[in-house]
């Protein structure tokens, strides 16, 4: 196997098990503190790790600053929704709506790029969204406030795959993520002292350090990967989530997915896979950059 490939996939199931860190402590701090902390963490963590041509010192100059704001402002969105999501409806849910995202961003593509889009992506299209009708079959059960969470999740990861493409050539990876960090952290912070300050438990300080570190670890191990192989070879890598949220979520949480559940998954995963396949086929790259993860 390619060894970026391996490396994405490792990358992805340090994401998935932080993502499930979160989960654990859902109902046990409130959602700003879990974000407070979770960023504090890998924040630390990736300045640690910041690339070797880059300054900290330096992150603040920007070329293009309402982008680089913009893309902040839908981090420090992404970031609460994300606690959210993780954290009311099942693992394998979330996934299933957020992996929405590479579709969001063909009809994106069409409304705002003028692009034309041939019958096998607007069928990926059409099938993503039955896949994710299939796991969360409304009319049939209550939809909690987790799942509007993660559709609105997957429309900003959408967003701000579409703002990186004018960001990515122009701005340093410090500048985007030092904005991104800092008003995530600011964000939390405020709102926690409008709402609660709990100070958090040895095990809960335990649980989100693993979180804040394997969040940050899937970034670096990512960036290792695209050192073995471009991020278009990578892209697909990310639907081994669906796999890890099936598993983690039976093992840990007793979230059980039933036929109908599997079935959906598996035309989410079958549809994203077939719109980066057209992409590579029609364009010579794939837009869905797995780098683009809207939070740290």
């Amino acid at each position: 196997m390619n060894n970026g490939i391996l490396l994405a996939l490792v990358a992805y199931a340090t994401y998935s098990w932080s993502d499930a860190a979160i989960k654990a402590l859902g109902g046990q701090l409130s959602v700003f503190e879990i974000g407070f902390f979770l960023t504090l963490v890998s924040g630390t963590c990736i300045f640690l790790a910041k690339p070797r041509h880059e300054r900290w010192a330096e992150f603040w100059r920007m070329k293009r600053p309402w982008a680089v704001q913009g893309r902040a402002v839908l981090g420090v969105a992404s970031s609460v929704l994300s606690v959210v999501a993780f954290t009311s409806i099942p693992l394998a849910e979330v996934y299933a709506i957020i992996f929405l995202a590479p579709l969001f961003v063909t009809v994106l593509s069409i409304v705002f790029l003028k692009e034309q889009v041939g019958p096998w992506r607007w069928f990926a299209v059409v099938a993503g969204f039955a896949g994710v009708l299939l796991v969360v079959r409304p009319g049939f059960r209550a939809l909690e406030f987790g799942h509007f969470a993660s559709i609105v999740l997957a429309l900003m990861g959408a967003v701000t795959v579409v703002l990186m493409r004018s960001l990515a050539p122009h701005e340093k990876q410090t500048t985007m993520l030092g904005y991104l960090i800092v008003y995530v952290l600011a964000f939390n912070a405020a709102a926690m002292v409008f709402t609660s300050i709990t100070l958090p438990t040895p095990e809960q300080a335990v649980v989100l350090l693993v979180a804040g570190v394997f969040s940050a670890s899937g970034h670096i191990i990512l960036l290792r990967a695209t050192r073995f192989a471009p991020a278009n070879q990578l892209a697909s890598t990310q639907y081994s989530q669906i796999v890890w949220a099936v598993v983690i979520g039976a093992l840990l949480f007793n979230e059980e997915p039933d036929a109908w559940t599997v079935a959906g998954l598996a035309v989410i995963a079958g549809s994203g896979l077939l719109t980066v396949a057209r992409e590579r086929i029609r364009l010579g790259k794939v837009r869905w950059n797995p780098l683009n993860r809207n939070r740290v």
